[in-house]
């Protein structure tokens, strides 16, 4: 480049934002070419917490691999570990218990809100906003305490097992999770107040990081970076699974595609889940958690299998292919925090620095789901 076309168009110099910026999700590394504070280019540089967990599937038993779920994303561990036993349940065609089937959906909702809440308050954070960050940890505390006490895990939960759950669930965390419903919901009107409608983050989030529904279909985007996009996609409504197709829920969804719709969505989210729990909790039956019979080693039948469930980020699926053995031939992972950062370059050209924390972090990206 010239001197006189520098001059005219302004240098272009290289950034390195990450893998260590305290304001980056996990070790993700972005490399921006800026003019000023322009984004020019961004390339997400990735690979540097890798843990082969599918590897590792190849290596082991089926029954071996539940502990490695929960470690694919660690905030949607339950939803990854219920989400593999069912996937080896439809597999192999076991029957799950009634009261089993209501436990997973209360545990995975919870889940789902625990996830939304640290995203909240982590988002927030890096946006500046200390105070909406310590009570969104305060009411995500009181989440980990109720699993706590049916799981004895606080994050990585291995809760699961092929045709059930671990352990029964008692009125004493039925209760709590109960009282839980009533206090979020309080919170929430709070932080309608505190957070929603304070006019400092609705400049910093609103037409900034547009994801338009085209540009979202073309790179696989799902959960609710997607229906911040106006497509109406839920894994749990589009292809029902685990007694989802019992309960009355609605499917958030807006047209605008920033930043701000990314964040209305999640909160929506969290409404929709505790509707979910309630109706869970009213209608769980008595019954064992377990089936009565269960072969001694689950044996996956010769062929190709996939099966899918909604993580608090979107789409996860699971490829699996089966020799007859117990030991998977292959088992690919469709984690949804990989899709929704490969729209990020088309995204962040043309917008500003300042912005590109807050875009990146609207798309609620889990590293380990991407490193794996």
């Amino acid at each position: 480049m010239s001197s006189d076309s520098q001059a005219s168009e302004g240098e272009v110099y290289s950034l390195n934002m990450g893998p260590q910026h305290p304001s980056m999700h996990g070790v993700l590394r972005l490399l921006l070419d800026l003019r000023g504070e322009e984004v020019i280019r961004a390339k997400p540089v990735i690979g540097y917490s890798h843990r082969a967990h599918e590897k590792m599937a190849e290596n082991r038993n089926t029954l071996q691999f539940l502990p490695n779920t929960s470690r694919v994303d660690y905030l949607s561990g339950m939803i990854y570990n219920l989400g593999y036993c069912q996937a080896i349940e439809k597999l192999l065609g076991i029957d799950v218990p009634e009261r089993a089937i209501y436990i997973r959906v209360i545990v995975n909702e919870l889940n789902r809100i625990a996830s939304h809440l640290l995203w909240f308050g982590t988002f927030l954070l890096d946006l500046g906003g200390i105070t909406p960050f310590l009570y969104s940890f305060d009411d995500r505390e009181e989440i980990l305490d109720i699993l706590d006490q049916v799981t004895g895990s606080r994050l990585t939960y291995c809760y699961g097992r092929f045709g059930g759950v671990t352990w029964d669930v008692d009125e004493t965390f039925l209760t709590r999770a109960t009282a839980f419903l009533a206090r979020i919901r309080e919170r929430l009107h709070m932080y309608k107040q505190l957070v929603t409608d304070n006019v400092i983050l609705r400049e910093r989030c609103t037409g900034v990081g547009v994801v338009s529904e085209a540009l979202a279909k073309s790179y696989g985007v799902t959960g609710p970076s997607l229906r911040a996009s106006g497509v109406a996609y839920d894994v749990r409504k589009a292809e029902p699974y685990g007694g989802y197709d019992r309960f009355d829920f609605e499917v958030p969804v807006l047209h605008e595609g920033d930043t701000m719709a990314r964040f209305h969505i999640r909160i929506r989210e969290i409404e929709e889940s505790c509707k979910i729990i309630e109706q869970a909790i009213e209608a769980i039956p008595e019954g064992e958690i377990l089936p009565k019979k269960m072969p001694k080693r689950f044996k996956l039948p010769e062929g190709e299998y996939y099966f899918a469930v909604e993580s608090a980020r979107g789409h996860f699926g699971m490829y699996i292919v089966g020799d007859g053995s117990d030991i998977p031939v292959k088992l690919k992972l469709r984690t949804p925090s990989f899709s929704n950062l490969s729209a990020m370059p088309e995204t962040l050209a043309g917008t500003m620095l300042a912005d590109t924390i807050a875009i990146v972090g609207s798309i609620d990206v889990v590293m380990p789901e991407i490193d794996r």
